[in-house]
């Protein structure tokens, strides 16, 4: 179980820090919401945790059955909606390394459906992962 302690710095911008490794990350408000967008906003975050998430799977599984899997990547679109506002989609283009042979791809992309990050996000959230 992780413990985080998210303090209010003021200007719409927070500090969480990871107790256990004394990690800190900062938020900005963005700046489509009355923020300075200095720095990823919760909403970032999220969309971000996603594609993080999904590519920590994919790298247990490349672990587990020995292939390399360094030079994957993600691209992430996070689009807001007004009334409410919230997240309405995710767009996730995740890249492979060339060198991943058809099998090796199959395998990550099967992989991918175990990710928590996606299993616990709301299923009004339009998702579309999309790999290359």
């Amino acid at each position: 179980m992780s413990k985080i302690k998210v303090n209010y710095l003021s200007e719409l911008r927070t500090s969480s820090e990871h107790i256990d490794s004394n990690s800190i990350i900062e938020t900005d408000a963005p700046l489509d919401n009355n923020g300075l967008g200095r720095k990823f906003s919760p909403t970032d975050l999220l969309a971000s945790a996603l594609g993080s998430c999904l590519l920590t799977i994919m790298g247990i599984v490349a672990d587990r059955h020995n292939f390399k899997y360094d030079n994957s990547y993600a691209n992430i679109e996070k689009i807001m909606s007004d009334n409410p506002r919230r997240i309405s989609e995710i767009k996730v283009d995740i890249f492979f390394d060339k060198n991943l042979n058809s099998d090796d791809k199959k395998l990550l992309i099967r992989s991918s459906k175990h990710c928590p990050v996606h299993n616990s996000l709301n299923k009004d959230i339009d998702i579309k992962i999309n790999f290359k």
